[in-house]
């Protein structure tokens, strides 16, 4: 499931430019990218599970790094929730966290 043209109008402003260098090879589109990320995150598979219509697992991982470290991916999130609740779609009072709990090895004391 990729962004709808509709979704991809509200995000598209909140994205960081391209990167114009001129080295290296150029730039994937931002709306490719987040549909990769986005696919890893609703799917949990891990990143080198990427299907092949989406760029490569590594720039996907890359940008999403790189978008959670510059305050990129918070505004996504802060903006599409702000439109959910604004639309009466979601409620955030009813909302909790899942977390994902990995077993200590034998013998490591905490």
């Amino acid at each position: 499931m990729e962004l709808s043209d509709k979704a991809w109008q509200i995000l598209e402003p909140l994205m960081p430019a391209l990167s114009t260098g001129q080295k290296g090879r150029p730039w994937r589109e931002n709306r490719e990218v987040l549909d990769g990320i986005l696919w890893v995150l609703r799917t949990g598979a891990p990143w080198r599970d990427l299907p092949k219509k989406y760029p490569p697992y590594q720039t996907c991982h890359r940008r999403f790094q790189q978008w959670s470290s510059d305050g990129t991916l918070e505004k996504v999130v802060t903006t599409i929730t702000e439109k959910l609740e604004k639309r009466r779609h979601l409620n955030m009072s009813e909302c909790s966290i899942n977390a994902k709990f990995v077993a200590a090895k034998k013998g490591v004391c905490v």
